[in-house]
């Protein structure tokens, strides 16, 4: 505090004033001799702590079997014991519907897909009518995961018919979601365009391709979805209609421009291009096998069987090769463009003709 006096002429003109004794004993000793960062965690109580490590590691609060189970699962990341535990909570009858739906994530990690299902199964009874939903959601990414592409389909055929009937989201128009840790507004075309997508893939893994290909069409004709272009380019390549997959996977790179491609599709892209790639090498080795076994029988005398063999063979078909794929390598190449179809039968229906001329000479 400054202090003047301009009465007392022996006082200094300008100065800090010391203040009195009494002023100290007006506020605590302890605290004022106590280092900042002390005074922050006395300020801060128990509790506030508390809530602050819920908030970051996710973990609700209590001491109840759920929270148990869902702080080994997070804090000590021990999934066979949270499993244990989740167990308990769903005995105990302590939020069964979060403990079953967690539960099953976690044997899902474990690679313990159908115990999961069998366990949803027979415990959802016990749960609200509209976490019902929700469980179904985690139902059908067990179904894929342990390869039960039958259930699949029925579960989403459900989904979807509940969407049409209005029975979704409890007849609202939108619903809070989850999305990575985040929550989410989505609407009922939004989760239709899912279901849609989620169905064509299930009837692209059951090698369904007519049937995966009008769901594609139809979940895209509802928004643009890039993986799920991605995803319908595959299914054209097994159908052989290999132009229209190369024009579908050339308009989602120009869909993102000079920037790099979001992660929501990049792997799905990346992966028809593989595809792609391999099938173009395959009908170009083929086609020159079989250009020199003409030139060759050409040279010769051909036998009569050896033509037929010939004549019969597939031009073109890739689907088997499709089908017998294991593993895909290459590098996706705009300037690489694929023989017309049409021109290729003409060419083997004229060699063919000329077998056949060949053989009345002789």
């Amino acid at each position: 505090m400054w202090s003047h006096n301009n009465n007392d002429k022996n006082s200094p003109a300008r100065g800090f004033w010391t203040p009195p004794a009494s002023w100290r004993s007006q506020h605590s000793p302890a605290v004022a001799k106590m280092p900042m960062s002390e005074r922050k965690e006395r300020v801060s109580s128990p509790s506030c702590k508390r809530d602050i490590f819920h908030v970051i590691h996710k973990v609700p609060s209590g001491d109840s079997p759920y929270v148990r189970a869902k702080h080994v699962q997070l804090i000590d990341k021990d999934p066979s014991k949270a499993v244990s535990l989740f167990w308990a909570a769903i005995n105990a009858g302590d939020r069964v519907d979060s403990a079953l739906k967690d539960m099953a994530v976690v044997m899902k990690q474990l690679d313990r897909a159908d115990e999961a299902i069998e366990a949803i199964k027979s415990f959802r009874h016990l749960c609200p009518y509209d976490s019902q939903e929700s469980i179904d959601n985690v139902l059908v990414e067990l179904y894929k995961r342990s390869g039960r592409i039958e259930e699949e389909i029925e579960m989403l055929q459900r989904k979807l018919k509940n969407i049409e009937e209005g029975i979704a989201f409890s007849g609202k128009k939108k619903k809070t979601a989850r999305s990575q840790g985040r929550k989410i507004q989505i609407t009922v075309e939004q989760e239709r365009s899912r279901i849609l997508g989620n169905l064509a893939w299930a009837y692209l893994q059951h090698c369904d391709y007519g049937l995966a290909e009008h769901y594609y069409r139809k979940g895209l004709s509802l928004e643009p979805d890039q993986n799920k272009q991605c995803n319908l380019a595959i299914c054209l390549m097994h159908m052989n209609r290999i132009p229209e997959a190369k024009s579908l996977l050339q308009n989602v790179k120009a869909s993102s421009g000079s920037k790099p491609m979001d992660d929501s599709y990049a792997k799905s892209f990346e992966r028809a291009c593989q595809i792609l790639t391999e099938l173009e090498s395959h009908l170009i080795v083929k086609q020159t096998k079989q250009d020199e076994k003409v030139h060759q029988r050409s040279a010769g005398s051909p036998t009569t069987g050896n033509l037929k063999e010939f004549a019969s063979s597939p031009n073109g078909d890739v689907s088997g090769f499709v089908d017998s794929r294991r593993k895909c390598t290459g590098v996706f190449n705009d300037n690489r463009v694929l023989p017309d179809e049409h021109d290729r039968r003409s060419y083997w229906q004229n060699q063919s003709e000329n077998e056949k001329k060949l053989l009345c000479i002789q």
